[in-house]
């Protein structure tokens, strides 16, 4: 697991009523199948929504996109990388004191031969509905090594993760 550099605050919890920062974290990311990837097209940053699966130390986030897509182009000429993860799809996270946000930083490289297939696989366990998609010839399986993540419960604590490289 990573190591946290701040503590987090009184009264922030996780789904399962934790209040250590790591299980706020890793519920975040075990519990939302969605992300915002942000790549950077020249000298703009560039969003899309991405079906997200990560390895349960938080070291690893995979995600599978068109190699026609303008997010794979832009990770042709960049590979740095940052996502966002949080819980608006919990109702109540509407209100801004419950809402979570954790933005993932790394580097994206698409995956390819056994590596392919050993992310394939931990992809496909969170997304078996994506098998299809996943399989065409056009598509791309990327891996981001996570180097670190920014936590932000209560819309003002951060606690930051880093990752050793």
């Amino acid at each position: 697991m990573p190591k946290a550099t701040a503590p987090a605050a009184k009264g922030e919890t996780s789904l399962n009523g934790s209040e250590d920062p790591r299980n706020i974290l890793q519920d975040l990311c075990a519990g939302q199948p969605l992300a915002v990837l942000a790549t950077a097209a020249g000298n703009a940053p560039y969003t899309s929504l991405v079906a997200i699966a990560m390895t349960p130390d938080l070291n690893r986030l995979y995600f599978a996109t068109l190699r026609t897509t303008r997010k794979w182009q832009n990770l042709t000429g960049n590979r740095q990388v940052a996502l966002l993860i949080d819980n608006r799809s919990d109702p109540q996270a509407a209100a801004i004191a419950h809402g979570i946000a954790a933005t993932v930083l790394g580097a994206a490289e698409e995956l390819h031969g056994e590596d392919r297939a050993a992310g394939l696989a931990i992809y496909l366990a969170r997304h078996p509905d994506l098998a299809e998609f996943a399989a065409a010839p056009g598509c791309a399986l990327f891996r981001v090594q996570v180097t670190s993540i920014s936590l932000v419960t209560r819309f003002q604590n951060v606690v930051e993760f880093a990752f050793p490289s």
